[in-house]
């Protein structure tokens, strides 16, 4: 019998951590960069006029993110006070209350 997908892994958490709500559109001050992070564990980022510039996988415990994209390669990043520090982009949550757009 052939092997069952993985559930989203979005909201895995180590014990006693509850997970972060992170889904949304994420965006870079000047609005070059724009990551949306989907409630299926996946996230797609866009870069200027390219779409889908990278997309993956990605996990969440408490306020860290783990990325994992498509071509191989994983990078992390971290909430802090409403802002997503994404290795070494700022990003600001879209649409959201307490978000700037």
């Amino acid at each position: 019998m052939p092997k069952q997908p993985d559930p989203p892994q979005e909201t895995r958490s180590a014990p006693g951590i509850e997970a972060m709500d992170v889904t949304g559109m994420w965006v870079t001050a000047d609005g070059h960069i724009r990551q949306e992070l989907r409630a299926d564990g996946r996230y797609d980022e866009a870069r200027g006029t390219r779409r889908s510039a990278y997309t993956g996988s990605y996990t969440v415990t408490g306020s860290h993110i783990d990325y994992a994209d498509d071509t191989g390669f994983t990078a992390t990043g971290d909430i802090r006070d409403g802002v997503l520090f994404h290795e070494h982009l700022v990003l600001y949550r879209e649409g959201r209350p307490g978000s700037e757009s």
